[in-house]
């Protein structure tokens, strides 16, 4: 692999001829190979992060763009957009795959679908699949740890719009759900039954998502006076397997929670499992609220009460934003919000005796 040497370059300096600056200029000034620059903006290849940041910042100083297809092979659009989502268990991202490709064929283009199960090296590797098949865009529920690697695709002139997530490592347009007012509704719901520990089961601390429906549970709790119990809270991974933990886990305590909170729409399953095993009625021995609706919820006998997170207005908004960046409007960074809205069921009841 090629390396910096220890003296800065000098980029404006460096630039002396008229004309388009070229990838070529930036891997002299760099002092790497074109090959080794191209890699390293495009979010391919085994570039460190450091070169990679590096030669992001030489190109911007140069007031390098790439001619959309001088990057590769590519002389015209490729009609191609990638959608990389974590997994079709999570009944947003389900939705946000038909709905991308449905409006996407609509308007001519074709998507590649891929799952990353919300793995940086899986995504990693689907980045340079993507950007090896010339994509026109790319629609994306980022891990969170590859901001570099899209930023170099943006850097290439592969627009990226991160949906349901944000990169809180590149500064890129993204389309989220109100989060952090979704769980403060759902918790507020609890709170107005009568119910005071109320278990949260919640995403990876490390997410943008995870964060934000944390936040708005404590600030729920806040507001009522209640204090917090930590150990009414549980963080996983988005799989079923996180519900069976946490749900085991909160229902063992001493004093178990009276509702359950999944704010990790992938647990729904195995709480759904342990409750059953451990022949739980629900409502009457627990109120039990999810998040992010799906049809299979209102058949679930009782049905279950959900907080929506929009996710056909995720899909449809990140398909508009998309298509303007394509378009040649400019990554600004913005962040746009999609409302969420309480659906009450059957599977939350007011506490006796509150």
């Amino acid at each position: 692999m090629e390396t910096f040497p220890k003296k800065p370059a000098k980029p404006r300096a460096e630039k002396t001829r008229v004309g388009a600056v070229t990838l070529r200029d930036v891997a002299r000034v760099a002092n790497v190979s074109v090959a080794t620059a191209s890699r390293a903006l495009t979010g391919t290849g085994l570039a460190s992060a450091e070169t990679q940041k590096r030669l992001i910042q030489v190109a911007a100083d140069l007031g390098y763009r790439p001619n959309t297809f001088a990057r590769g092979l590519k002389t015209k659009s490729s009609k191609l957009i990638g959608l990389a989502i974590h997994n079709l268990e999570n009944a947003s991202f389900r939705v946000l795959a038909e709905v991308v490709q449905t409006r996407m064929r609509a308007l001519g283009y074709e998507v590649i679908l891929s799952i990353t199960s919300d793995d940086p090296g899986q995504e990693r590797s689907t980045l340079a699949t993507l950007a090896d098949h010339s994509i026109d865009g790319l629609i994306v529920v980022p891990t969170g740890a590859n901001g570099p690697q899209l930023l170099g695709l943006e850097n290439a002139g592969i627009p990226v719009v991160c949906v349901v997530r944000r990169d809180e490592g590149a500064l890129l347009e993204s389309v989220l759900a109100a989060d952090p007012e979704g769980a403060y509704a759902g918790t507020r719901h609890l709170l107005a039954l009568g119910h005071r520990r109320i278990g949260l089961i919640v995403g990876r601390e490390d997410t943008t998502s995870g964060k934000e429906r944390l936040a708005g549970y404590l600030r729920a709790l806040h507001e009522a006076g209640l204090p917090v119990d930590r150990a009414l809270i549980h963080h996983g991974r988005y799989v079923p397997e996180t519900g069976v933990t946490a749900a085991n886990a909160l229902l063992a305590l001493k004093e178990p929670p009276t509702a359950l909170f999944v704010a990790n729409h992938e647990s729904s399953l195995g709480v759904l499992r342990v409750v059953s095993e451990r022949g739980i009625s629900v409502p009457d021995d627990l109120s039990l609220l999810c998040y992010e609706d799906t049809p299979w919820f209102e058949w679930q006998r009782p049905a279950l009460s959900v907080v929506d997170s929009g996710a056909s207005e995720m899909a449809n908004l990140v398909v508009d934003r998309l298509m303007q960046r394509i378009g040649g409007a400019a990554n600004g960074g913005r962040e746009y919000r999609v409302g969420v809205r309480l659906i009450e069921r059957a599977s939350c009841r007011a506490l006796e005796g509150r």
